[in-house]
């Protein structure tokens, strides 16, 4: 059981790195890091950079149990940052509950296991094992946090040569594939599906939504990094945090919902962390969107950037985490939504 806070600092670049000067003026050192999880100003696809620079130099910094998860595509009124889950074992008097934190990594997955049930299996142990070591049910999770691999050009390459078939031929799609396999994997760990109906969900036979499950996909790992997040009684501290889904990218109320009753706790908002996607029907509330269309640019960016105003304009600010492609992380054409709040301390 990791009992943690959290800190969200604003950077100037994929290499900066001077949230660690926060960490330690908060009175923390970064072996108390659990993770540390940015938004990147890259494009969000597959040629990505700014994800892999980010990692690389932060990775060395960490403690070997702490995982990394770089979320590239900062559109619109985004911005870069990191948010570091640090662990805190400070007991607040007046709290009998608290945040608490655990990650971890799968096994690395063969270029041939991404997008297909291998990894539903993977993420799944993996995430299993994390609720268990925090030592809450299922139902004490707010936030499954996965950074997933995808397929580049020379891996699917390689399996062609090695006689066997890729998920799918292209590299962009294959981000989308395996954030589905990701996504379904904390769905079966978290008891909303089991394997049979997460293979149907694969498949696109079933519809499987966790509005818990949160998956991005890049080019600068092999393996998946996970988080979970959930509240516990073996806890002392102000955090809390609430989960939900919109429905779509207008969704007003759902966020506004989650933010009126953190408001009724008295609470603050912390940090906000949401999935977006362009709705696969290619309509909004009966209206044709262009997002699925545009040459130009990918639907993830411009999903992004919706789905980022309308938060950004609830939080006050942009340093607010969203994630493109929902791929059954909430419902389809909408996302899952998870906001973390820090209730006031107790007077004596």
């Amino acid at each position: 059981m990791t009992p943690i806070t959290l800190l969200t600092v604003p950077t100037a670049g994929p290499a900066d790195v001077r949230a660690l000067t926060a960490l330690t003026a908060a009175g923390h050192r970064a072996a108390d890091v659990v993770a540390v999880i940015g938004k990147t100003e890259g494009n969000g696809c597959v040629n990505d950079f700014s994800r892999t620079l980010a990692a690389a130099v932060w990775e060395p910094l960490l403690p070997e149990a702490a995982v990394t998860v770089f979320s590239g595509g900062t559109e619109g009124v985004l911005s870069p940052h990191v948010n570091l889950f640090v662990r805190d074992e400070t007991r607040h008097p007046g709290f009998d509950r608290g945040l608490v934190a655990a990650a971890g990594r799968t096994r690395a997955l063969d270029p041939a296991e991404i997008g297909r049930p291998a990894q539903v299996a993977a993420v799944a142990e993996t995430v299993g094992k994390l609720v268990s070591e925090l030592g809450v049910a299922a139902a004490d999770v707010h936030f499954v946090l996965v950074k997933c691999p995808l397929l580049t050009s020379a891996k699917i390459a390689a399996l062609r040569v090695a006689g066997l078939e890729p998920v799918c031929e292209d590299t962009y799609e294959s981000m989308g594939r395996s954030r589905a396999a990701s996504a379904l994997g904390i769905a079966v760990a978290l008891g909303e599906c089991d394997t049979g109906t997460a293979a149907a969900a694969l498949a696109g036979t079933a519809e499987v939504s966790s509005a818990r499950a949160s998956a991005s996909a890049g080019a600068e790992l092999d393996d998946c990094h996970v988080l979970v997040v959930a509240e516990s009684a073996a806890a002392a501290n102000p955090l809390r945090a609430l989960h939900g889904e919109m429905a779509d990218a207008l969704d007003l109320a759902a966020v506004t919902a989650l933010l009126d009753e953190v408001a009724r706790r008295g609470g603050t908002v912390r940090q906000i962390f949401a999935k977006a996607e362009a709705d696969p029907s290619g309509a909004v509330r009966g209206h044709r969107h262009t997002m699925l269309t545009d040459s130009d640019v990918n639907a993830t960016r411009h999903a992004r950037a919706a789905v980022g105003g309308l938060l950004a304009a609830l939080k006050g600010d942009g340093a607010i985490y969203v994630s493109g492609g929902a791929e059954h992380q909430g419902r389809p054409g909408g996302g899952s939504i998870t906001v973390v709040y820090e209730l006031p301390e107790v007077r004596r």
